[in-house]
């Protein structure tokens, strides 16, 4: 798994802007209140439509960026999309160590990613971060804990894994329109400061960086522009600091 510093600004986290692709450069930011687990490589919870933003109030945030024809991104707030596994009836938080061991014990199946709340992966993972906004496109998000099987730990080189969903997640594969995997990074690779690289692969787009304690891959199906999977990188908070949103 291929998997800094930044600059700091309210509440957002933004990453060095990238060299790889033409230089993006965030013009307007204009807030608008709207009337509006994972098995193998991808994510193991209703469909995405206008009607169904329709129904609540939510903030939509609107990027326009200067490229060479000029891009739009609309984004919403991660707290104001379904976290699926925030429905878990039994939720476990507290030391790091006691929430690991719990939702292990949650295990059920030969599978190593068990399904967990933003709580509990918050709990286990401190340091843990999240984009602030994501393609509004977006209407589920899932999340799971990543073990290693044989010692009943957190997988290092992948500990947590969350699935932006465009419908009804597990329905169709094609609706999970990106992926971030967290694996813990090394005193040498935290050490390093580095910027986000870019890798064209099978399918879409793989934006790699570390921060802190953490090593991040996020990737973004074709079908997602590349301006808005740039935006969630850049856009990462501490996990924790979203968990009244949405609840």
């Amino acid at each position: 798994m291929d998997v800094d510093s930044c600059l700091v600004s309210g509440n957002l986290a933004v990453m060095p802007i990238r060299s790889l692709l033409p230089v993006l450069h965030v013009a307007t930011l204009v807030l608008a209140m709207a009337a509006c687990g994972e098995e193998g490589p991808l994510d193991e919870l209703g469909s995405w439509s206008q009607d169904a933003v329709l129904e609540g109030t939510s903030t939509t945030t609107t990027f326009v960026i200067n490229t060479d024809d000029g891009v739009e991104v609309t984004s919403v707030s991660a707290g104001e999309v379904e976290w699926f596994n925030d429905r878990i009836e039994l939720q476990f938080q507290g030391e790091s160590t006691f929430v690991i061991t719990r939702v292990w014990q949650r295990r059920e199946s030969e599978g190593r990613f068990i399904q967990a709340s933003r709580r509990e992966i918050a709990s286990a993972l401190p340091e843990i971060r999240f984009p602030k906004f994501i393609p509004s496109d977006v209407g589920w998000i899932t999340s799971q804990l990543v073990f290693d099987v044989a010692s009943a730990t957190l997988d290092r080189e992948i500990s947590a894994a969350f699935g932006l969903w465009a419908i009804e997640p597990y329905t169709v594969t094609e609706g999970r329109i990106a992926v971030l995997w967290v694996g813990q990074a090394s005193e040498e690779q935290q050490a390093v400061s580095e910027e986000i690289s870019v890798d064209v692969v099978e399918e879409g787009l793989s934006l790699n960086w570390t921060m802190g304690a953490h090593r991040y891959e996020l990737f973004c199906r074709a079908s997602l522009s590349e301006s808005a999977c740039w935006q969630m990188a850049e856009t990462t908070v501490l996990l924790a600091t979203q968990l009244g949103e949405g609840q």
